[in-house]
């Protein structure tokens, strides 16, 4: 693939002037900008494989901007990654779907990284087995929680969220996953129950699955572990240990299945 971007931003200043510049000197890439119109980003993209948004408080106004986006990615088969805050790039997934988005890079972000994190894009074979881009069902009844932590995989991680264990059954359908986060407390289908579903179905019987649960104490860990999924996860945890701990899933996984 062609190393041509297209930067989406606001305006100029030190951090798009910088970012550019990391862009062509640390993984040769062609720099093109363009402001958030449809007009100019319609004429920056003719040439370019990659659209990089640079979201800022004008995503808050710009459903044309996103929606536009959306349909080129789509159509014209081009690769969206985006960098935002937590909010904005909340906006952003609210309008364009999450199999649309290539990378999310969450602010502050390493440039450095993030150059190399878009060179793997333009050339998928020299990217390592753990950069591969897995897909997380997320299932919990609280929607802020939803939310939260579907902002901190996402930069990861290509994030499912629903609300409900007959959702996430009815998803499992049609998908299949690298791992579910499954919430053991939930009205009308509890985790619990949701578990034995999936482990009584064959086409989702071997999907990992861990547990969100916001009980410590010994006796809720040991009932939660005795129905034997992979893990629990408790939902007081800091973002970096939740992070770390599901990176540290699929790095142990892949390690056993080499052995």
């Amino acid at each position: 693939m062609d190393k041509n971007i297209l930067l989406i931003s606001d305006g100029g200043g030190f951090m798009i002037d910088a970012l550019a510049n990391n862009l062509k000197k640390a993984a040769g890439f062609s720099v093109i900008k363009a402001a958030p119109y449809v007009d100019e980003i319609k004429a920056g993209a003719a040439d370019v494989g990659i659209i990089l948004l640079y979201a800022g408080e004008y995503v808050h106004t710009s459903t044309d901007v996103l929606v536009f986006l959306k349909d080129m990615c789509t159509e014209k088969k081009k690769i969206l990654c985006v960098i935002g805050y937590d909010k904005e790039l909340e906006i952003i997934s609210g309008v364009i779907p999450e199999s649309c988005i290539t990378r999310k890079f969450l602010r502050p972000f390493d440039m450095r990284k993030l150059a190399e994190e878009l060179e793997t894009v333009t050339d998928p074979g020299s990217a390592e087995e753990p950069e591969k881009v897995r897909n997380i069902l997320l299932v919990d009844d609280d929607g802020s929680f939803l939310k939260i932590m579907q902002a901190w995989l996402a930069p990861f991680y290509h994030v499912t969220i629903v609300n409900s264990g007959m959702q996430a059954i009815t998803y499992l359908a049609n998908n299949t996953p690298d791992l579910i986060l499954l919430d053991y407390d939930m009205p009308i289908t509890p985790g619990p129950q949701v578990l034995e579903m999936i482990r009584s179905e064959p086409a989702s019987a071997n999907i990992p699955v861990i547990f969100l649960t916001g009980k410590a104490d010994r006796e809720s860990v040991q009932n939660v572990m005795r129905l034997k999924p992979q893990g629990y996860l408790l939902k007081t945890m800091k973002k970096q240990d939740i992070l770390d701990s599901v990176n540290h899933f699929f790095v142990t996984r892949e390690w056993k299945a080499m052995q």
